[in-house]
């Protein structure tokens, strides 16, 4: 069966379900919108997605061919593919072989996602060093097996550039933060990778309050960043959980005493 044709049947299911029965009561049935007509059309293209009738690669027909066989405007079609484009499943090209093709999903598309998910829960940054200190300790097992010498040469190389920015002052906790997340990404596991994206505003979050309790850290850190890399290399697992525990449990100590010397200042006013 053919994409068009799989829209056109799936359309006229939901057309289907969306009649009102006769004597049904006005409250448990409601007149189907044109808001909810674009996100059945974005429910029906993940579907095909996800059943790998559409492919990545794969061009949408034309707005106004999938709206013909829908059954649905021009607009409605317009607005499914935002929410689509936005999701990261297809990408629109404009020009004379544009249109809308369908992605192949990333560990940072899907990490972004998670993201705003996470963003939107009330996280402390106590929780998020917890979370990290069992998360990041617990895939260094597998950075060590898997990592490869471009990997490891990469991080030395992120780690150089971070040390030359301390040194002109110009060190940023983004930069740790964009290490941790490199280091996931030679587990070459994209659930792993699309985790650790997720996970950056968190930890963003975390190191900017351990850094109230210490405001040059930077340079300790940075070396320990150094001194993890290396063990990598040996592929010494021992050595590089001894690393990461020291710097992970370090931060969770400088955000314990912030907090202390808040709810301290909470007290006294």
């Amino acid at each position: 069966m053919t994409f068009c044709e799989t829209i056109a049947l799936v359309t006229e299911a939901t057309k289907a379900t969306a009649k009102p029965p006769v004597r049904a009561g006005a409250d448990l049935y409601k007149v189907v919108s044109s808001n909810r007509m674009s996100e059945a059309i974005v429910e029906q293209i993940r579907g095909l997605i996800r059943s790998e009738q559409l492919r990545p690669g794969d061009r949408l027909p034309s707005e106004r061919d999938l709206g013909e066989r829908t059954g649905v405007s021009r607009v409605t079609i317009r607005e499914a593919l935002r929410v689509l484009e936005a999701g990261g499943l297809i990408e629109i090209k404009v020009g004379a072989r544009g249109g809308a093709f369908v992605t192949t999903p990333s560990s940072s598309k899907i990490g972004t996602g998670l993201a705003d998910l996470i963003s939107l829960s009330p996280l402390t940054a106590a929780e998020v060093t917890e979370a990290r200190q069992v998360f990041e300790l617990g895939i260094i097992p597998i950075v060590i097996e898997r990592a490869t010498d471009e990997d490891i040469d990469d991080l030395r190389a992120m780690v150089a550039q971070h040390q030359a920015a301390l040194k002109k002052g110009q060190y940023a906790m983004s930069m740790s933060a964009d290490f941790h997340i490199k280091v996931a990404a030679c587990t070459h596991n994209a659930a792993i990778e699309a985790l650790m994206h997720s996970f950056h505003g968190p930890m963003l979050m975390s190191l900017r309050e351990a850094q109230v309790a210490a405001p040059t850290m930077g340079m300790r850190g940075t070396n320990e960043h150094r001194d993890f890399v290396e063990a990598v290399a040996a592929r010494d697992v021992a050595r590089a959980e001894q690393i990461m525990r020291g710097h992970l449990d370090r931060t969770a100590r400088r955000i314990a005493r912030v907090r202390a010397t808040r709810a301290r200042g909470a007290t006294e006013s």
